[in-house]
């Protein structure tokens, strides 16, 4: 079974950094993309960032210029190095993947569970 382990949330003061990482577990036949969205209570699940297996980058008008995506597909791990963060950044974070697992051979949507980025002073 495919589980995608979020890890690198926590509490930031304004202008502060924080680095995500999100790993894909085994059974992994091929990873199309990957990437991040966040939510906030109330709100709609948006955009942050993703990552293609080519290495297509596309970010949310939002977080460009302070956030920047990366990937090491040998790891099946994506990061997100988020800098300048601004209050307006809190929320929770999911990591995602697009990707054909072993058991299925099928392209599949998976996410992870979460993990909640502060921005508080």
């Amino acid at each position: 079974q495919v589980q995608l382990e979020e890890s690198g949330g926590g509490l930031v003061q304004p202008g502060g950094s924080l680095r995500l990482s999100c790993t894909a577990s085994i059974s992994i036949f091929r990873i199309n993309a990957m990437g991040w969205y966040r939510q906030v209570p109330g709100n709609q699940r948006e955009l942050v960032a993703t990552i293609t297996v080519g290495g297509t980058k596309n970010y949310a008008d939002s977080v460009k210029d302070r956030f920047t995506i990366s990937r090491d597909n040998a790891k099946s791990t994506v990061y997100l190095q988020m800098n300048s963060l601004k209050p307006e950044d809190t929320a929770v974070y999911y990591c995602y993947a697009k990707l054909v697992s072993r058991a299925t051979l099928r392209s599949d949507d998976y996410w992870g569970h979460g993990t909640q980025v502060t921005v508080s002073s």
